[in-house]
Formats: structure tokens, C-alpha cells, sequence
């Protein structure tokens, strides 16, 4: 009874979504810093506590083969535009392109009847030199920490609406971004018009370290180790969907958590001096040690975690197989706001997988510094010709395969050879 009152909950939905007459759904998308799948649980990771995050995934869906860019701004690039950054000029850091300014998924959103907010990490320009950027790129309100100009978790220095905001001495950025978002979900609610709140975290990345003296450190007098982070990721998690059953919004509120990229191999603990001390990271995931792997193309640095939670349409505790990377929440998010999909963009929708049906997507996509790559959930295919298989056991272990291929090997650099072949030209 349970399953058929699932599937009646689902046909209604994408019902509602063809005729247009049922309440548009809330979207709470979460973004974490420099967390890779190592760092759940319910990933097999063994070195942090994430209970919150667990929970969303045991009642939820938990996406095992989502990949990132191996570092934050190509990442968000992709995630904004739909769009690949090789394919829209590859922008440097920082910047963004301004002829898609019009066309994020804010934007999007927005147009179709959305407020829209984002809290928590920017980094795509100097606020200080043009803070009327995220209004441009379609968000109605920010609440974001001053990229290269101050501390972003204690006595943060924050943009909020164009201007800086006061008050912060003695406050916890994170904290404040979280509250922010509340405080617009509790707007959107009043005015009763759906939302789209980004929470770009600040957590779980390492304090600011190009300023002339270190950031301040917290209370205990010193910064938050990296399990520090992520238990306060965690919190901060709980902290959201707690607001989101308080205010009996969460069965019509698509809530979803993604990391930007891996795990830092290293982080900086604490200030000596004017010096900022970095330690090496390393988790247990599976039974097995590794070191993070921030930047690199391999799963160390490129392969995330990624939670669905949306109680009246997605079934608990599923876990699936499909092939997802950041360019594809454009395309999705649209949909689940009932908006035409942007043809011209590269991600493709991961919708169907919220009703048990297949993905579309035969590949996914990664890029740093001019070198890319497509894969599946075994092999993958550089830009450069390298084909391998990935160690299903050992996260940066990539095994080439040299001469003849085995059948199975042979279908899979068909298709990742196609994409390849489109990509590059």
C-alpha cells in the first residue's frame, strides 16, 4: 500500500506539472565546500559524524556517481549557466560572463514566479567592485562573504543587498547565512510565493589565508579542524530542515544537498603568527585511508555526495546509479518549477530518477586548466585519448587500458568516444 501510495503521489505530481495548475514546489538547494563523498556516512565514510545528512539520505534518494568540477568557480559556473565552462569562454577566477548574466537558473526561476535568494558563498566577482551582480544574475536577495576581503566565519565580513553588512563582531558567518534564508523562505511564505534559496556554504572550506594578519579564530582560540567543519555542516543541515518541518513547508519543498568538489588534501588548523599552519586531511571511507584530492580530475577531487529529499514525491531510502554532474541542475530545477527547458545549454534534467525511472545521461563531464573528461560509472575518457577504468576500491587509483579492449570496455569508449568527439568540436 505503501509503494502504490507512492506512485499515486509521484503520477500526481508530474500531472500537476503538465496541466500547471498545482502549487509550485519550493526548492532549499544546498551547496557544501570542499566535501567529498568520503565525508558522509552514508557514503561508507568512517571519519565524521553526519547524522542530519544520513537521516535526509535514508529517507531520501542518494545520488552515488554525482561529479563536480575539481575546484569551486568551474563548478558554479556550470551549476548557474547549465552550461560546460569550456563552452562559455572558460571564465577566469572570479569572473562570470556577462552575456549569461540573464540566463542562470535564478534568472529562470524568477521568471517563473519565484523569489529567489542566495547566502553563503559568491565568488564570482569583488562585491566591493560591482555589488549589484547577484541582483543582475536573478536573485532577489544575498547575504554573502567577502570574497578576498575579510573572514567569512568569525566577525565575517558580509554583502548583504549591495552594501555591507553591520553587526557581525562576535557572530558565526555561518550562522548568519543560515538565518538569513530563513528569514526569506519566512517572506516568500507570507507573500505566498514559492522560493528558490541557495545556501552556497561557506563550511566546510578552510579560513581566508590572503589577507596581511590571519582571520580571527573562534572562541577555543584557535580555527575549526576539518571534523569540526563538517559536524557544523551537518548542524547547520539539521538546522534547515528543522525550519522547513516548523513551518510545515518540507512536503512541498525539494531539498537538495551537493558538494562543489572534493576533499582538501590539506587545511589550515590554526595561526602561528602571522603564519597560517596547514595540516594534511586524510579520511577513512570503506576501511580504506586516502587523502583528499581538491583539484585533481580523479574521484578524490571530482566525485561528490549528493541527497534528495522531497517527502511527498521522492521514495525513502533508494540509492541510484545515474550519472550526474553540475551542469544538470539547470535543466532539472526547471522542470521541477514546471519551466521550459534552455535547449542550449549542456546539462539534461535528472527528474526521472525522482519517480524510479532511468537517467537520460550516458555520460559526465569534468574540467580544470584546458584538461576534461567524460565517463561513465566504470570508465573514463580524457580529452587527451587516455582511457581507463576507475578503481571501484581505491578512490585515486585509475587504471589505463592499453590494447586490446574487452567487449564491455569497447561499448563504453563508443559512446564516452562520441561525446568526447562532440565536446571537442
Amino acid at each position: 500500500m505503501r509503494l502504490l501510495s507512492q506512485i499515486l503521489l509521484s503520477f500526481i505530481f508530474f500531472l500537476s506539472l503538465i496541466k500547471g495548475d498545482e502549487k509550485k514546489t519550493n526548492i532549499l538547494f544546498i551547496l557544501a565546500d570542499d566535501v567529498g563523498y568520503e565525508g558522509l556516512g552514508c557514503y561508507g565514510g568512517e571519519s565524521y559524524s553526519t547524522p542530519k545528512l544520513d537521516g535526509l539520505a535514508k529517507n531520501g534518494i542518494q545520488a552515488m556517481h554525482c561529479y563536480s568540477m575539481p575546484v569551486c568557480h568551474p563548478t558554479r559556473i556550470a551549476l548557474l549557466t547549465g552550461s560546460y565552462p569550456k563552452n562559455v569562454g572558460s571564465p577566469r577566477w572570479g569572473d562570470f560572463p556577462k552575456g549569461l548574466e540573464k540566463k542562470t537558473i535564478a534568472q529562470a526561476l524568477k521568471g517563473g514566479g519565484y523569489r529567489t535568494a542566495v547566502s553563503g558563498k559568491w565568488q564570482l566577482t569583488l562585491l566591493k567592485d560591482d555589488p549589484k551582480q547577484p541582483f543582475r544574475m536573478g536573485f532577489d536577495d544575498y547575504c554573502v562573504f567577502g570574497w578576498h576581503e575579510g573572514p567569512r566565519y568569525h566577525d565575517p565580513m558580509i554583502y548583504e543587498n549591495g552594501s555591507v553588512r553591520t553587526g557581525t563582531k562576535n557572530k558565526f558567518g555561518p550562522d548568519i547565512y543560515r538565518e538569513f534564508l530563513e528569514s526569506f523562505m519566512s517572506k516568500s511564505l507570507k507573500e505566498e510565493k514559492p522560493f528558490f534559496a541557495f545556501y552556497s556554504m561557506a563550511l566546510c572550506h578552510d579560513v581566508t589565508d590572503d589577507l596581511k594578519e590571519p582571520v580571527p579564530v573562534s572562541p577555543s582560540g584557535k580555527y575549526l579542524n576539518y571534523k569540526e567543519m563538517v559536524a557544523e555542516m551537518d548542524r547547520q543541515v539539521g538546522l534547515l530542515v528543522s525550519f522547513l518541518d516548523k513551518n510545515k513547508i518540507r512536503e512541498n519543498t525539494l531539498l537538495i544537498f551537493v558538494a562543489d568538489n572534493g576533499t582538501p588534501s590539506r587545511f589550515i588548523s590554526y595561526p602561528k603568527g602571522k603564519k597560517l599552519i596547514k595540516e594534511p586531511i586524510f579520511s577513512n571511507l570503506n576501511g580504506r585511508k586516502i587523502q583528499g584530492g581538491k583539484g585533481k580530475l580523479d574521484d578524490t577531487g571530482t566525485r561528490v555526495p549528493m541527497i534528495i529529499n522531497w517527502p511527498s514525491v521522492v521514495s525513502s531510502g533508494k540509492k541510484t546509479d545515474a550519472l550526474i554532474d553540475m551542469a544538470d541542475f539547470h535543466a532539472t530545477f526547471s522542470e521541477v518549477a514546471g519551466l521550459k527547458v534552455n535547449k542550449n545549454i549542456d546539462g539534461i534534467s535528472f527528474l526521472p530518477i525522482f519517480d524510479g525511472k532511468d537517467s537520460k545521461k550516458s555520460w559526465a563531464y569534468s574540467e580544470r586548466k584546458g584538461k576534461w573528461w567524460v565517463r561513465d560509472q566504470k570508465y573514463k575518457l580524457y580529452n587527451d585519448g587516455k582511457f581507463v577504468e576507475v578503481s571501484s576500491t581505491n578512490p585515486g587509483n585509475e587504471i589505463s587500458l592499453n590494447g586490446k579492449l574487452n567487449k564491455s570496455q569497447k561499448a563504453a569508449f563508443l559512446v564516452l568516444d562520441s561525446a568526447r568527439q562532440n565536446l571537442t568540436n
